[in-house]
């Protein structure tokens, strides 16, 4: 049987569970996912965090390359870009639902 995970790729897959190991960044995906495209400040109001961290937080999901971003005049509107991230969200949380 193959390794679920290739040797060249552990590094990667590594920091991707770094990206969505932090439940703020997990609410500003999930928030994504289910309303789409939103503005900074908006986000920060629907996941209650100062627009500052949520900055912050967003700035590490595009670097990861799992959300994306555009200029729309004076706001940044943010977007989830990698097709994996719901299903495995979906993937996890169903895993977590039939333990609880």
């Amino acid at each position: 049987m193959d390794a679920p995970v290739p040797p060249t790729l552990l590094a990667a897959a590594a920091g991707r569970f770094r990206l969505l190991g932090d439940p703020v960044r997990l609410h500003l995906l999930n928030v994504l996912m289910e309303r789409g495209e939103m503005a900074v400040q908006d986000l920060a109001a629907a996941t209650g965090q100062s627009h500052q961290n949520t900055s912050k937080h967003l700035r590490k999901l595009a670097d990861g390359g799992l959300v994306g971003s555009r200029r729309e005049g004076v706001l940044s509107l943010y977007r989830v870009t990698d097709a994996s991230v719901p299903g495995l969200c979906l993937l996890v949380c169903g895993a977590l639902r039939e333990r609880a």
